[in-house]
């Protein structure tokens, strides 16, 4: 199994640059295909009273901003994918919806995995809420990079988080390549309930012996009554263990729950330090 297809979210100038760089670096790891997709803002002016009638000198002047920035980023992408040999090819969307396109969502769909950069954290972020909504949607695997991660580097160790979900069951097996290629893959588990399956003590051990028949070096950790939130042990362990890769099933509750009163899922992505493959 491979990674044949990618498809790499660029947003703007600045982040082009990084998700592209590490698009190259997986293109080149998995012989893939690569899909520079970028979707250009409608220009929306404010009605103001009394008239209430939007500016068309002003709407123009920001769709040709817009545009700019697509033509900067579509070069930015083409002159890496270029220099590199890549196969590649490029597709924009005028749109209002941001990542929601209907076009961006079909994309992705058709692909192995999905490369983006990491949201603005905080609720109101628009930009965040688009990223959220586009995982929930799509169906695929996305894989955000952090802020920090200014260049690619091997993965070479990769901590799973395991909670024997539908979700993380998902991720797991969609993060297949990376666990082939990885030197130590961590089964990772927190305050593991007691099911009719298995004990406590046992979490992961099932998930462990599946990825062992693939090749995998694969090792089970499991954190019982530590006090800490499920979240925080993983962020620790993430520093513990300089781990290259987590996987993680999202939005194991229902999205609003978690917009409302937070999430593993929504805490780890405000304070990412490493390169996180999402499935739902």
């Amino acid at each position: 199994m491979s990674y044949r297809t990618l498809l790499a979210i660029l947003d703007t100038p600045k982040n082009t640059r990084q998700v592209t760089d590490f698009a190259v670096a997986f293109a080149n790891q998995f012989q893939a295909h690569v899909i520079g997709a970028h979707a250009e803002a409608v220009a929306v002016v404010p009605l103001v009273a009394p008239m209430e009638i939007p500016d068309p000198v002003t709407v123009q002047a920001l769709q040709d901003m817009a545009h700019r920035e697509t033509e900067e980023v579509e070069t930015l992408f083409r002159e890496a994918a270029r220099r590199e040999g890549l196969s590649h090819e490029w597709r924009s969307f005028v749109t209002s919806s941001g990542f929601n396109s209907a076009a961006l969502v079909d994309s992705a769909r058709s692909c192995d995995l999905v490369i983006a950069a990491q949201g603005e954290s905080g609720l109101l972020s628009e930009a965040r809420s688009e990223l959220e909504s586009f995982l929930f949607e799509s169906g695929r695997p996305v894989l955000l990079i952090p802020h920090i991660l200014t260049k690619p580097q091997p993965i070479r160790r990769v901590l799973i988080a395991w909670n024997g979900s539908r979700e993380a069951a998902r991720a797991t097996f969609d993060a297949l390549p990376f666990l082939l290629a990885a030197e130590e893959v961590e089964i990772f588990t927190v305050d593991a309930a007691e099911t009719a399956a298995q004990t406590a003590d046992m979490a992961g051990v099932e998930i462990a012996a599946t990825l062992a028949r693939h090749g995998i070096k694969v090792s089970v950790n499991s954190q019982q009554k530590s006090g800490l939130a499920p979240a925080m042990a993983i962020e620790n362990r993430l520093s513990d263990g300089s781990i290259d890769l987590l996987v993680m099933g999202a939005y194991g509750n229902k999205r609003w729950w978690e917009m409302l009163f937070g999430g593993v899922t929504r805490t780890l992505l405000d304070s990412m330090t490493a390169l996180t493959l999402l499935s739902r």
